[in-house]
């Protein structure tokens, strides 16, 4: 075998071991390919099982969630049922309510017709026994009626000018004893008014310390830090042996506010210095800036009052921190909107005005410290100044009587502020209370002789009292108003003054005390 031989053979056996790896290599990758789509598969129909899965449960857990808030559904449906159940219970006792009052003023009306009549005709009577007794007299002395009084008159004048001249040397007299006296009254009834109950309402914050060792850090060195906080605030810092607390004090209920919010920022961060003090004081005052802001805002949408110049507004907001004997005047104002518009609707008149004016009406409180004058007049230029119209304007000027009501919708705005003020626990008394003292003044005039009937009303400032005629003559009158107004001086407390008014058959007398 030569050496060519030896090529060809190896050259074939070459090409038959490639060819034969070639076929392996193929037959292995099928295989391999084979296994693959077979494991593909089967990670295909795990997906496809757990997906399933999930769906279901997600099934479940919306229909659990749909149970759920179909049952909350129906709870509140529930309430909301039993709550109009309630609500139709209380306005058919209030229908019943006015029934039984519609029944008893018409009675009254009736009875007071009868009594107008038999009134009627004892005054006829009376004039036919006059002028039979006229006649008589005539008779008797042979002078005619003109004659008669002619004379009469002449001496009653020259009497009557005696009496005169000496009445006013008595009277100046009296004056000169009693000025001194009078005058402590008045200061001792402003004071009373002015001071004892709305200043110590009203005047004085108080700020909690964690612990009376935050007092030294307040006062801080030399007191450097609580004149920082009394100059930039305006309010008054009083650091006693009062445990854990400190009172801010001040006029301006703003700034107490302010004050407040600044202490409290500094004790809550623990860094108290007059840099510090300054930076925490910007931010309370912007903090209520935007509360009044806001408080304003939302009471202008409770009351549905549109329109209004946000200058009053904010305005308006500072009324939030501002007491009128523990009511607050923001609350008080939206309260009298909605009697006077309600008012307003019942009789008629423009129900959108009468609103106005009362959400209005208590304006000059916000600025009435910082201006001179009375608030509604400060709350009238206020209001004129910032566009609203003539009739509101009038009628914040005449909801205290400082000038004569000339509109409906202002004597609407007296009267809601009125019922506002007066009503039971408005200002910080007890229904218990209230009643009892509007007994104890009907008890003191009913004690007196000759009073057949006594009246508390205006929430006890204003005694109505009706006397027999036959018992308390014309020139008694005034003297029984004022017995009636010492006894209640003496025996009784009550805030500001109170009117005692006098009703006889032919006069009024009223007496304040």
């Amino acid at each position: 075998m030569n050496s060519v031989e030896l090529v060809l053979i190896g050259i074939v056996a070459l090409g038959i071991g490639v060819l034969a790896g070639f076929l392996i290599r193929r037959f292995t990758s099928e295989a391999k390919l084979e296994s693959v789509r077979g494991q593909a598969g089967r990670i295909l129909q795990d997906a496809d099982k757990d997906a399933q899965s999930k769906v279901k449960e997600a099934l479940l857990e919306a229909k659990d969630e749909i149970y759920k808030t179909r049952q909350d559904a129906e709870g509140d449906l529930k309430q909301r049922r039993e709550e109009v159940a309630r609500v139709e219970q209380r306005l058919e006792k209030r229908d019943e309510t006015l029934d039984r009052r519609d029944q008893s003023v018409g009675d009254r009306e009736r009875d007071l017709t009868s009594r107008e009549k038999g009134v009627d005709e004892q005054k006829d009577v009376l004039k036919e026994k006059q002028q039979e007794a006229i006649e008589e007299l005539e008779k008797i002395s042979s002078l005619s009626s003109i004659e008669a009084k002619e004379l009469i008159l002449k001496r009653v004048e020259d009497e009557t000018r005696h009496e005169t001249a000496k009445m006013v040397r008595e009277i100046e007299t009296r004056a000169r004893e009693e000025a001194d006296s009078k005058s402590r009254n008045i200061l001792t009834l402003a004071i009373q008014r002015c001071a004892s109950d709305h200043v110590a309402e009203s005047t004085v914050s108080v700020v909690r310390l964690p612990s009376d060792d935050m007092k030294g850090r307040i006062i801080g060195r030399e007191g450097r830090n609580i004149r920082a906080i009394e100059t930039l605030t305006g309010v008054n810092l009083i650091i006693d042996d009062t445990p854990e607390a400190i009172l801010l004090s001040g006029f301006d209920p703003v700034r107490r506010e302010v004050a407040r919010l600044t202490l409290e920022k500094l004790i809550a961060d623990g860094r108290i210095h007059p840099s510090r003090i300054e930076e925490t004081f910007e931010k309370a005052q912007a903090d209520v800036e935007t509360k009044m802001r806001e408080a304003g805002e939302q009471a202008a949408f409770d009351t549905g009052v549109h329109g209004v110049n946000p200058e009053l507004i904010k305005v308006l907001g500072r009324l939030r921190y501002r007491t009128s004997y523990g009511q607050n005047v923001l609350k008080h104002s939206v309260e009298c909107c909605h009697l006077a518009g309600l008012m307003a609707a019942e009789l008629g008149a423009d129900e959108k005005l009468a609103k106005r004016a009362g959400f209005l009406h208590d304006l000059g409180k916000a600025v009435d410290h910082e201006v001179e004058g009375s608030h509604a007049s400060i709350g009238a230029d206020l209001a004129r100044r910032y566009g609203e119209s003539a009739a509101v304007v009038h009628a914040i000027e005449a909801h205290h009587a400082e000038v004569e009501p000339q509109t409906v919708e202002a004597v609407l705005v007296q009267a809601s502020d009125a019922l506002s003020a007066s009503r039971p626990g408005a200002r910080r008394e007890s229904l218990e209370n209230y009643v009892k003292r509007l007994e104890a003044l009907e008890e003191i005039a009913n004690s007196k002789p000759g009073v057949e009937k006594a009246y508390a009303m205006q929430a006890g400032r204003d005694i109505r009292v009706m006397v027999r005629p036959d018992k308390v003559k014309d020139d008694e009158t005034h003297l029984l108003a004022r017995e009636i107004a010492q006894q209640i001086e003496n025996d009784l407390d009550y805030p500001g003054q109170i009117r005692v008014t006098i009703v006889r058959e032919s006069r009024a007398v009223e007496y304040a005390k």
